[in-house]
């Protein structure tokens, strides 16, 4: 029974995660499917003893491998450990994806403009998404922390570190998923592996200080728009460089904003964007 219940979690792990990401926008990506495969045959070939001796790994086995580090970016940051984690377990199967085996990639996150690393490309929102590549699992699990330290995700840190249900819910509400079951399937995992017990309550004026730093660091990030390849136009406006791997979603996911917003502030028909073009990003 326990194979059983494994490959039935992994399973509904990856329809659910490939749902949500199929209702994502698309854009036009240019590069060649030859150089895909040898981009990604080249990550393959570096990363081939490691996946050589990799074995997979069954939920319980995923959490014990990187509680550690869900615990150390909750005690810097304040996300949960047990989001992590279960955000962890869902996007990656466990660590079963071929994103998680040979690019260390646990959170599927995609390059953006400022993305100075390796990439490895697969289809998702559009064919031959560029997703980041890290030299290990503990970069990736990082890395989320780093991306969730953006301005729609906020008000997030102000919940405490042990609130996983307002965290779950807070990460539909600020566009981090468009699957409307995705706090549901993410509280469904922490109860059924008990995350919750990596978490860990703070005191009011350590959860002071820990608001207080990294909301500071989020809007250090607000006001470095060179990231983003922003360009000033008028005072009311900024506009956005397309660039290659960048889709409707991720851009209005950077910014704040809905995909509905963005197609309507730019007169897109469509969800299609071209590397290049340039969008408006501030109402």
């Amino acid at each position: 029974m326990r194979k059983i219940s494994y490959f039935f979690f992994i399973g509904v792990i990856c329809f659910s995660s490939c749902s949500a990401r199929k209702t994502t926008s698309s854009s036009k990506n240019t590069i060649s499917n030859r150089d895909v495969r040898r981009n990604n045959n080249s990550i393959q070939k570096a990363n081939g003893e490691a996946v050589a001796n990799y074995k997979s790994l069954a939920p319980l086995a995923y959490v014990d491998r990187f509680k550690a580090i869900a615990i150390e970016e909750m005690n810097k940051y304040g996300i949960p450990a047990s989001i992590t984690l279960a955000q962890g377990l869902f996007e990656s199967g466990a660590g079963n994806s071929d994103l998680a085996k040979y690019a260390n990639n646990h959170f599927g996150i995609k390059c953006t403009s400022d993305w100075k690393g390796k990439s490895y490309y697969k289809d998702d929102d559009n064919v031959n998404d560029c997703f980041r590549v890290y030299n290990n699992p503990e970069d990736s699990f990082r890395d989320h922390s780093a991306f969730l330290k953006r301005k729609n995700y906020a008000k997030l840190f102000e919940l405490d570190k042990n609130d996983y249900q307002g965290w779950a819910n807070g990460l539909k509400a600020a566009g981090y998923a468009t699957n409307p079951k995705y706090p549901q399937q993410l509280i469904s995992i922490i109860e059924r592996y008990n995350l919750a017990q990596y978490d860990r309550p703070e005191g009011e004026v350590a959860k002071i200080k820990r608001e207080d730093r990294v909301l500071s660091q989020i809007n250090n990030n607000i006001n470095q728009p060179a990231a983003d390849t922003l360009t000033q136009t008028k005072p009311d406006d900024k506009l956005y460089t397309v660039k290659q791997g960048d889709t409707l979603y991720n851009i209005s996911k950077r910014f704040g904003m809905t995909v509905d917003d963005l197609k309507a502030l730019n007169s897109i028909p469509d969800n299609n964007i071209h590397i290049g073009q340039k969008l408006i990003v501030v109402k």
